[in-house]
C-alpha cells in the first residue's frame, strides 16, 4: 500500500554545492513555513564546525508540507569517517536528490554517499545548482553525474529515472527550472517533481508495528531518543512494545513520548503511522538497530551492523607546565565524565577507561571522526592531551594478524601522477586503477590505514596543491608489515620561556619552525622539525651577546620565515609514538611525552635494552 501523502528523500551533496541554502529556499517556498514567525532564520542547525570544515558531521531530519504532502528531508553526512551515519539513515529514504555545482560537477566527497544510495536502491533525481555562476556548464555537470552513477553500478532503472528527472536551480536566488533558460523564478518545479515523481513509501498500515532505530539523539532530561522509520502499522504514545536487539535478545518497554519532525523542529504527537519518521522516548538503553514491534505479533527486520572502529586515541589530563592558562576544565575526572557522556549520544564511538586509570581510550572511524570530538571539547573549555592515533588490529579465524585497509583515490594533473604513485609506494599502497583523460589522471589505491596518516600533506606537496585526495574504509586485510614513519627529527625546547627572534633566526637554518617570536614555550615542547633524522634540544630564548664593538651588519634585523601551523588533524597525523598533542581552547601544541631530556634518554636506553633481550 502506498502512503501518497508522504515522501522520504535524502540530500546527497557537498556543502559547497549549496545544500543548506537549497533546503532553506524549499522551506520558505511553503505557505505554512512563511506563516510561522517562531521558526529560526537558519536551517538544519548547522554548527560552526560544519561551516568551517565544509562537511555535515551528523545526519539531520526536517520536514516540508506542500500540497498536503509531507516531505521528510534527510541531510546526509558527506565524509567517509561518518559512513556509519550514511548507511543507516538512507534506510529511511525512498529517493534522493543528487545536488551538484553547475561549474564543478560531482565532487569526490559526493561519490561516497552516492554509492550507498545506489546500493540501497533509491530513486535519484539530479539537481544542477548554481547555474547562474560564471563559467557554469550545466550540461557537462549533468553528464558527469550520469557517468558517475554508471561507474558506481547504478541499475538501468536508476539511470533512466535520473535522466528523466533533472532540475536546474540557483538556491541563492531561489529558483528551480526544468530548463536552464525557461525564466522561472521560484522553487515550485522542484517541489512538484518531488511529490509527483518521487516514490511514496510502500507500507502496510494494517500490519503489526515494525519500526527500526537508525540514529540516536540524547537529552539530559529523558535520556536516549530512538529515531527511525515506521515500516508497518502505527506507533502510539503509551504503547507497550517489544524491543528486539541486534543480538536477538528482547524486552518490553512503554512509549513515554512520541515526536514527529515538523519543519526545523519536532512536534509531540499521539500517533505516527507507517511510512513516517518518528522519535521515541522511553526505551531504556536503546541502540542502533533496535526493532520496535508488537509484543503479540513481532515482526523481524534485517539487523543493522555498524562499521567497526579502525582507529583509537588515548585522552589524558594535560600535564603541560602551561596547563590552566587557556581553559577552565583541566581535571582528569571531568575529562572522563565528558567522554562517557559522549558515549551516550555517539554510538559510532567506543569509549573505555584504561586499566591503569591514566586515560580514556576513544575508538572511531577515522582521524576526522575523532578530531571533531576534540574540537567540540576544546570549545567547551577543556584542556587535555592525546597520543598518536593507533590502528586497531584483529585476527582472522586462523590467527593471522589483520589490519584495516582503505581505498584511496587521487585526481591530479597528468604531470604529477608519477610522483603520486611514488608517494603511495613508500606508504604501503598498491595501485588498483589508473585512468588518464589527457588532462587529469584518476588513480585508485589500496593502502593500510596506517599508511594514510600524514599522506594528504605529501600528496598536496607533490601535486603543488592541485591534487584531490580522499579515502574510504574498504576491508580488513593481511598485515602489510612495517611502514616507514616520520624520517625527520624534532627541535625540542630546553627551557620554559618565550621564543626570541634572535634564537629562531639561527634555528631556522637547521629546519622548519613551528613557533614565532613571543610564543610561550616550555621544556619538552616541539618547536620545529629538523632537516635531518634524530631529535635536537634547542634554546629558543637565546639572545645576542652584547659587546663593545659594532660591525656594519650588527643592526640588520632577523628575517624569519613564517612558521608552519597545524590543524588538529594534521597534528595528530604528524606526531610520533613518544609525542603528544596538547589541546587547549586557544592553542594546539606538540610536545614530547617525557618533557625532561634526561628522562627521555633513560627511556630510550630501557627500550634498547628490551630489544637486545
Amino acid at each position: 500500500m502506498r502512503v501518497d501523502n508522504l515522501r522520504n528523500i535524502a540530500i546527497i551533496a557537498h556543502v559547497d554545492h549549496g545544500k543548506t541554502t537549497m533546503v532553506d529556499k524549499l522551506l520558505r517556498a511553503t505557505d505554512a513555513f512563511r506563516a510561522n514567525q517562531q521558526v529560526e532564520d537558519r536551517v538544519l542547525d548547522s554548527n560552526d564546525q560544519e561551516r568551517e570544515r565544509g562537511i555535515t558531521i551528523l545526519a539531520k531530519n526536517i520536514s516540508i508540507e506542500y500540497k498536503d504532502v509531507k516531505i521528510n528531508v534527510i541531510d546526509t553526512p558527506g565524509h567517509a569517517d561518518f559512513g556509519g551515519e550514511v548507511e543507516r539513515v538512507l534506510r529511511m529514504a525512498d529517493g534522493a536528490l543528487l545536488l551538484v555545482d553547475a561549474f564543478e560537477g560531482p565532487m569526490p566527497q559526493t561519490r561516497f554517499v552516492l554509492r550507498h544510495a545506489i546500493d540501497t536502491g533509491l530513486k535519484i533525481m539530479i539537481v544542477i545548482n548554481k547555474i547562474d555562476r560564471p563559467g557554469a556548464n550545466p550540461e557537462k555537470a549533468y553528464n558527469d553525474c550520469l557517468d558517475l552513477m554508471a561507474d558506481l553500478g547504478a541499475t538501468d532503472d536508476q539511470l533512466e529515472f535520473a535522466m528523466e528527472h533533472v532540475v536546474y536551480a540557483s538556491a541563492m536566488n531561489g529558483f528551480a527550472r526544468l530548463d536552464p533558460n525557461d525564466g522561472n523564478m521560484d522553487m515550485y518545479p522542484l517541489l512538484d517533481m518531488i511529490i509527483d515523481d518521487m516514490p511514496a513509501p510502500e507500507v502496510d498500515e494494517n500490519a503489526p508495528l515494525a519500526m527500526q532505530c537508525v540514529t540516536i539523539d540524547h537529552s539530559n532530561f529523558v535520556g536516549r531518543i530512538g529515531i527511525g522509520r515506521v515500516y508497518s502499522g502505527a506507533i502510539h504514545q503509551g504503547d507497550q512494545i517489544l524491543v528486539v536487539k541486534n543480538d536477538g535478545s528482547s524486552a518490553t518497554a512503554t512509549v513515554k513520548q512520541l515526536f514527529t519532525f515538523d519543519y526545523l523542529g519536532r512536534t509531540e504527537c499521539q500517533e505516527v503511522g507507517a511510512g513516517d519518521i518518528a522519535a521515541v522516548v522511553g526505551i531504556d538503553r536503546t541502540d542502533i538497530g533496535d526493532v520496535y514491534t508488537d509484543p503479540e505479533n513481532p515482526v523481524e527486520l534485517e539487523p543493522i551492523e555498524i562499521d567497526p572502529p579502525t582507529l583509537s586515541i588515548v585522552f589524558e589530563a594535560s600535564t603541560s607546565p602551561l596547563v590552566g592558562r587557556d581553559g577552565d576544565i583541566v581535571g582528569a575526572r571531568q575529562l572522563k565524565e565528558r567522554l562517557f557522556n559522549e558515549a551516550e549520544n555517539n554510538v559510532t564511538m567506543k569509549i573505555e577507561e584504561l586499566e591503569d586509570k591514566s586515560g580514556v581510550e576513544v575508538s572511531g572511524r577515522g582521524i576526522l571522526h575523532l578530531s571533531v570530538l576534540m574540537e567540540s571539547m576544546r570549545r567547551e573549555g577543556f584542556e587535555f592531551q592525546v597520543g598518536r592515533p593507533r590502528v586497531l588490529f584483529k585476527k582472522d579465524e586462523n590467527g593471522n594478524k589483520m589490519e584495516p585497509v582503505e581505498q584511496a583515490v587521487v585526481e591530479c594533473p597528468d604531470e604529477y601522477s608519477g610522483k603520486v604513485v611514488e608517494v603511495f609506494g613508500t606508504s604501503g599502497g598498491i595501485m588498483t586503477s589508473m585512468d588518464t583523460s589527457g588532462i587529469v589522471t584518476h588513480l585508485e589505491f589500496k593502502i593500510p590505514t596506517r599508511g594514510i596518516m600524514g599522506l594528504k600533506n605529501r600528496i598536496m606537496n607533490v601535486t603543488h596543491g592541485e591534487g584531490v585526495f580522499y579515502h574510504t574504509f574498504l576491508e580488513y586485510g593481511p598485515y602489510a608489515g612495517e611502514i616507514g614513519n616520520r624520517q625527520n627529527g624534532a627541535m625540542i625546547s630546553m627551557t620554559t620561556e618565550k621564543a626570541v627572534a634572535y634564537a629562531l633566526g639561527t634555528l631556522q637554518e637547521r629546519g622548519q619552525l613551528f613557533v614565532e617570536p613571543g610564543t610561550e614555550c616550555y621544556e619538552g615542547m616541539i618547536v620545529g622539525e629538523r632537516s635531518k633524522a634524530g631529535d635536537m634540544v634547542v634554546n629558543i630564548a637565546r639572545t645576542k651577546n652584547l659587546g663593545n664593538q659594532r660591525s656594519s651588519t650588527s643592526d640588520i634585523s632577523v628575517q624569519l620565515v613564517p612558521p608552519r601551523t597545524f590543524s588538529l588533524e594534521e597534528a595528530l597525523e604528524y606526531i610520533a609514538d613518544d609525542e603528544l598533542v596538547e589541546i587547549t581552547p586557544k592553542n594546539i601544541r606538540l610536545r614530547k611525552r617525557l618533557l625532561n631530556a634526561t628522562d627521555r634518554k633513560k627511556a630510550a636506553v630501557r627500550v634498547m635494552s628490551r630489544k637486545l633481550v
